[in-house]
Parts: C-alpha cells; sequence; structure tokens
C-alpha cells in the first residue's frame, strides 16, 4: 500500500453519537481513503470503512477553519481537524491524488513510457500545424475577396467555414493537453507512489508517542493489499450520516440574484489582442499553448429580479417557446430583459464535460476572480441591473423619512433592508448575472405607489434627468475592472433621501460550494434629520454546484447611525450540515450606549420575520412573501446610449433567451475583447480611466452630484448643517 498520508481525524457519524474519533489512511495507489477505529486495528487490517477518491470533490466551509467534505458516490462526508494547518495538509493530499486518479494515463506496456519532453515537444509541433492550418485560412480568405464568379465565392465560403471550425477544434485540443499536462504532475508518464508518509499525531489514549507529524518509512507496516470497492462504504452505514439529499434534490429555495461565479471570458476568447480576423488568430496560436482560463469576473451579493414578469404576448410567446416579436418582425429586446421565465439549467450533471474542465483549473481556496466560466450559467441581465433590487419595494425606503422619532426611523432602515434579498426570480437554480465592463452604466426609476406621479418638475440635474421629484431615480456605474468593483446610488427628490453604495466582491472555490465576499457599504442619507445610516453587505454562498446550485446568503452585517448612536447587527446564518433550517436570520437593534437590545428579530430573509420587543411584545416585524414587488421602468433601448447595460447585452440575452449559446457566446466575447483593447490602448498611451457619475473618495465610491450637494448649492436641504453629512461622505 503506498500511504502518503495517515493520522487522526473526527468523523461525522450522526446526531445522536455526533463526531467520533478514526485513524485514516490515505492510499495513493488505490485513491482510497480508508479509516479504522484505533490505528493498533489499522495495523491488524480491520479496517472500518473507506471513500473512493476517484472523481470525488472536497468541499470546506468558508466560515469554519477545520471542518471538509468528501463528495462521492451520491454521498457526502464530513471530517473535522483539529485545526486549519492539519486541515489544509489533509486537502491538499486528497487533492493531489483525486487529481491523479481523475487524469491518469495508460500506456502500452511493452512501450517506454513518453516523458514530459516528449509531452512538450508534441505540444510545440501542435502549434506549428496550428500556425499553418491560419495560414492557410488567411490565404484562403484573400483568394476568396478576389472570386468574382458567386458559385465559386459560395463554395469558397463554405470550405473557410469548415476551416475554422477545424482550427478551434485544434486549438481547443491544445489547451486541454496543457491543461491535462498542468494537473497530472507525471514522473517520466507515470504517477509514482511517494516513498514516505507522513504521519499526523492521533490524540486518542493509544498513540499519544507520536510526533506532531513525522515522515516515516513505510518498510515498518505490513503489507496489505485493499481492493478498492465499486463505492465507498462504512461498516455502520446505517449509523452515518451523510447529506446526499442535499445535493441530488432540487432545494426549495428562491435565487436571491447572488451572482455565484466569477468570469468574464470565454474559453476561445482569452489573451485576444487585436480586432483582426489575423490578429486574433495568431494571439489564439500562442495562447492556446499557455496555461489558460484568464478573465475578469465580479461577483457580489445582489438581488433578484424587480418584479412579476411582463405580461400577455410575451408571457404567451415564452410559454410557446416563441420569441418576442415587433409589428414589424424584429426582435423584441426590450421584451427579453422583461421576461423574467429564465430556463433552468437542470442538474449540472447534464453540463458534466463542461463543469469538469471548470474544476480541473481550480484547487480548494482559489481566487474565481479570473476562471473561465460557461455562458449557459448567466442570468439574463448585468449585475448593474442587479443591484437595483435593493429598491423592490421602495416605499419601505422612502417610509424611512416619513419617521419624526429617531428610533422609528432606525427600525424602518432594517426593516427596509430586510425586505432586500428576497426579490429574485423564483428559478430552482441560482445564475450569475453578466460581469460589467468598465464604464457600463444602468439607469432605471420606481414609480411608488399612493405617491403620485407626472405633475412634479423634472428633476433635470438628478440621477435620471428624464424624472420628476416623486419618483425614486437609480442610476449603477462599473467604475473599476482590476479589482472589479460597481457603485450605485437612488434619490428621492421630494422625500429629501438617497443611498449610495459600491461594492468590490472576492470569489472563492470552496470545493461543492463558491463563496463571494463583498468588501463595502451603503450609506442612507435622510437629508430632513441630517442622518446618515452606514450598511455593509452579507457574504453569498452557491451551494451544490455539482448538482442544482442554489443560494444562502451567510455572515454579519451591521447598520450604525453615527448622529443618533443607533446600531443593529444582523446575523445571516448559513444551514448546518447536521440539521436546521436554510435561510436564517437573527439580528438586535440597540439604543445609543445601550449593551442590551431594545428590539430582536429572527426569521427567514426569504419568509417571514417576527420581532420581540424589550417590554415583551411579539408581533410580525416583515413577511416578504406577502408584499409586492414594485416594477422598475427602464426606458426602451432604443432611447439607450452605447454603453447602458441592456444596449451593450442585448444579443448576449438574446442568444440565452433564444437557447443559442453559441450565439450568445460570441457577442459576450466581442464585447469583452472590445474591452482588453480598450485598456491595451490606455495603457500604450498612458492615460487613465475617467469614471462619469461616481468619484473615488478615500476608500468609498460616492455619486458626483448628491441630492444633499445640489439642494446646499441651491439653499433648500432642509438639514441643521448642510455640509455635514457630505462632509462625511
Amino acid at each position: 500500500m503506498a500511504t502518503i498520508m495517515e493520522g487522526s481525524l473526527s468523523k461525522w457519524t450522526n446526531v445522536m453519537k455526533g463526531w467520533q474519533f478514526r485513524w485514516f489512511v490515505l492510499d495513493d495507489n488505490a485513491g482510497l481513503l480508508s479509516y479504522y477505529t484505533s490505528r493498533e486495528k489499522m495495523i491488524r487490517g480491520v479496517r472500518r470503512g473507506c471513500v473512493r477518491l476517484k472523481g470525488a470533490v472536497i468541499g470546506i466551509d468558508d466560515e469554519d477553519d477545520s471542518t471538509f467534505t468528501i463528495t462521492v458516490d451520491s454521498k457526502t462526508f464530513h471530517f473535522q481537524a483539529r485545526d486549519a494547518d492539519e486541515r489544509e495538509k489533509w486537502i491538499r493530499a486528497l487533492e493531489d491524488t483525486i487529481l491523479r486518479h481523475a487524469h491518469k494515463l495508460r500506456w502500452d506496456p511493452s512501450k517506454p513510457a513518453p516523458s514530459v519532453q516528449d509531452f512538450d515537444k508534441k505540444l510545440v509541433e501542435a502549434d506549428a500545424y496550428l500556425q499553418i492550418l491560419i495560414d492557410q485560412i488567411e490565404a484562403l480568405e484573400d483568394r476568396i475577396d478576389k472570386m468574382q464568379d458567386p458559385s465559386d465565392k459560395s463554395h469558397g465560403l463554405h470550405i473557410r467555414d469548415h476551416a475554422n471550425s477545424l482550427l478551434e477544434n485544434v486549438k481547443h485540443s491544445i489547451v486541454l493537453l496543457q491543461i491535462a499536462k498542468n494537473t497530472a504532475h507525471p514522473v517520466n508518464g507515470i504517477f509514482q507512489p511517494a516513498t514516505s508518509s507522513y504521519t499526523l499525531n492521533d490524540s486518542s489514549p493509544t498513540s499519544k508517542q507520536d510526533s506532531a507529524l513525522s515522515v516515516t518509512g513505510g518498510a515498518h507496516r505490513p503489507s496489505m493489499t485493499l481492493l478498492v470497492p465499486d463505492i465507498s462504504y462504512s461498516s455502520s452505514e446505517d449509523e452515518d450520516f451523510y447529506d446526499a439529499n442535499d445535493y441530488t434534490s432540487t432545494p426549495n429555495s428562491v435565487h436571491s440574484g447572488l451572482p455565484l461565479f466569477s468570469s468574464a471570458s470565454e474559453l476561445d476568447a482569452a489573451g485576444r489582442t487585436s480586432a483582426s480576423p489575423l490578429g486574433r488568430r495568431e494571439s489564439e496560436a500562442s495562447s492556446a499553448s499557455q496555461a489558460h482560463g484568464l478573465g475578469h469576473g465580479a461577483g457580489a451579493v445582489g438581488l433578484g429580479a424587480a418584479g412579476p414578469g411582463r405580461g400577455s404576448i410575451a408571457g404567451e410567446q415564452r410559454r410557446h417557446g416563441v420569441p418576442p416579436l415587433l409589428s414589424d418582425g424584429s426582435l423584441d429586446y426590450d421584451a427579453l430583459y422583461e421576461d423574467e421565465d429564465e430556463s433552468d439549467l437542470g442538474p449540472m450533471e447534464a453540463h458534466g464535460s463542461v463543469v469538469t474542465h471548470l474544476l480541473s483549473q481550480v484547487k480548494i481556496g482559489m481566487d474565481l476572480t479570473r476562471v473561465v466560466l460557461p455562458t449557459f450559467i448567466l442570468e439574463r441581465r448585468s449585475l448593474l441591473e442587479m443591484y437595483s433590487d435593493y429598491f423592490a419595494h421602495p416605499d419601505y425606503f422612502l417610509k424611512i423619512a416619513d419617521f419624526k422619532d429617531p428610533r422609528d426611523r432606525m427600525v424602518q432602515v432594517v426593516r427596509w433592508y430586510m425586505s432586500a434579498y428576497h426579490a429574485g426570480r423564483k428559478s430552482s437554480v441560482a445564475k450569475k448575472p453578466y460581469n460589467p465592463i468598465l464604464g457600463e452604466i444602468f439607469y432605471c426609476h420606481w414609480n411608488v405607489p399612493d405617491i403620485s406621479t407626472g405633475n412634479e418638475p423634472l428633476v433635470t440635474d438628478g440621477p435620471v434627468p428624464w424624472c420628476d421629484r416623486n419618483q425614486l431615480t437609480f442610476i449603477a456605474e462599473q467604475v473599476s475592472h482590476h479589482p472589479p468593483i460597481s457603485a450605485f446610488y437612488a434619490e428621492h427628490y421630494n422625500k429629501r433621501i438617497s443611498f449610495c453604495a459600491h461594492v468590490w466582491t472576492k470569489s472563492k472555490f470552496l470545493g461543492l460550494s463558491v463563496g463571494v465576499h463583498n468588501i463595502g457599504q451603503g450609506c442612507v442619507s435622510v437629508l430632513e434629520y441630517d442622518e446618515e445610516y452606514i450598511v455593509t453587505f452579507p457574504n453569498g454562498y452557491g451551494r451544490s454546484i455539482l448538482t442544482v446550485p442554489w443560494i444562502e446568503l451567510g455572515g454579519p452585517v451591521t447598520i450604525a447611525c453615527a448622529k443618533t448612536g443607533f446600531n443593529a447587527t444582523i446575523e445571516f446564518h448559513t444551514k448546518p450540515f447536521y440539521g436546521g433550517k436554510k435561510h436564517r436570520i437573527s439580528g438586535e437593534v440597540f439604543q445609543p450606549g445601550e449593551k442590551k437590545p431594545f428590539l430582536s428579530i429572527s426569521g427567514e430573509w426569504n419568509g417571514s420575520m417576527h420581532s420581540k420587543w424589550a417590554d415583551g411584545r411579539t408581533e410580525l416585524f416583515l413577511d416578504v412573501n406577502e408584499i409586492p414587488i414594485i416594477k422598475k421602468e427602464v426606458r426602451p433601448i432604443s432611447d439607450q446610449d452605447e454603453m447602458e447595460s441592456r444596449r451593450l447585452w442585448k444579443e448576449v440575452t438574446a442568444g440565452l433567451r433564444l437557447n443559442d449559446i453559441d450565439k450568445a457566446t460570441n457577442a459576450k466575447t466581442e464585447l469583452e475583447q472590445r474591452q482588453r483593447e480598450e485598456a491595451k490602448d490606455r495603457k500604450e498611451r498612458n492615460l487613465r480611466w475617467e469614471t462619469k457619475c461616481f468619484r473615488e473618495t478615500g476608500d468609498n465610491w460616492v455619486y458626483v452630484a448628491p441630492l444633499i450637494a445640489r439642494l446646499s448649492r441651491n439653499g433648500t436641504t432642509g438639514t441643521t448643517d448642510p455640509h455635514a453629512a457630505s462632509e462625511q461622505r
């Protein structure tokens, strides 16, 4: 048995028995993680159970630094190390074994095994053939351009299309070969087992003489030829706990709109630097032999759709598979965005080869900002538009300014904040929005119930100049590409209230999940009382990415008003693996200088939340399923500027809506290639990108013309100190 690592871990059995000590042995040759009740039982060969590692996936919990999971054979096994360092050693060893068995090569035993040098030589040859093919296609295109006869030209174009298809296949094959080389780590073409074994200290009474971490030879160990079982097993299978059901069935959850992944380039788009066909191909040839997968990403805590789907005609067309058309027969791009009935991905096993390719690029804890993602997981709107869903209940936001008492205003800020995260598409799977390109802008507004519009003057110097004083307006801009930062701002002129925020997202691969950490904050400004409420954002997690992806939020957030001293803490709880509910929250609201909350909140952020007051009263705080989502208004694409989100992404949206993934991918690649070329041009000319609507102030991004500044210039601010809030920001 080629042991590369052994030591003690705790294994979760069930709720009654909890964590139980076991001695684990990782066999690199067999691809097995075997476990025993003690080290002595291991020496005698009395195995308690084992986990097959071929095809297994390791997962970690970003909020717990000692536990990890192995999912294989439709089961998920839970393990616990002593600390983060010990978990890291086990995970790295397990990942290496999993990769070796996933990519293990089989050679003809009668012939010498190829070496790494032979592999590299073949890659160089493949690159040379690729360049020859590129040159031939270029010559063919020149000849086609000179053809006069329509029939000959048609035949020539047909041949060129086939040649281009062959070119893409050859290029893709080179990339896959490079991935295989980089992940398999062969030695002379054959995987050799380690000659030593790492032994982690066993904390049981039977092995306290072991050192914390030692390297021991394998000679002292009796030879144990372990058969590889068909499936992983445990001798206490009826007692052992595993949560396979959480990963094989469609969860009953809503899509909060949290972008799960971070990527902005497809496999065939990375590395292109020229707009010309030849330039692109030359770049493809040179990049195909490199480690592939660079791109820009922006995962963020966004929100879901802004309301119910578009009605009657578009809805009927969607149900019958007919794309929405205008009266002249052309595609109705506006209806594509308003049609919120997203087609489900189905189980991710259906996209097995794509998911396998994705996993071949990543390791546990890896930053996903530059990882390539397939187009089919995209949601049909930009991340900038998704941020507008913080105002899916605009009336809740505006009510903040209506209360006279600071305590009531604080409670209403919390109520509005907690109403925001449920407003997603009612889809069985989670998808990610488009990553905004640098300089992209999104505008929208809301007609708030019970507030009349149309009779008020237009706010021509506001963020949405075609809206009047009784409409809530919203603007968002992608202000940075690396790192990906989005800034957004909303205001209501007559209510004297605004909100400004920025979010920088960092995503991490967790094995069975993807974690998205949100760096930034938002600021609610109530101008009538010169108050600012600073809010932070929860982290997001895309769970079960190998089966049916679903969303949960996790981590603490804070809401605080420096002027009044009122503050709140809210905890978004992730689902524990041994029971418990999904999407739970708990919160406490404090008066100035008090350590005991005057209000406690508990429930689910996508359902009902109840409050308990200091005097013992309990009541329904909020039920997000019982309050209507107010549909946002977006001006027609035909009236939009070139850099507005819906106009920028309309062809990608059309491709996704029509289930033409090639069309969507090509349109997305074109946008991203343009962004690369513009960045290259700025670099060559030593120019810095200039934002349009937001400016960087310290660690924050703020709107260039906030409501308080405009009112102050006009002498109508209504605050006790018109410059105080502006200075704080």
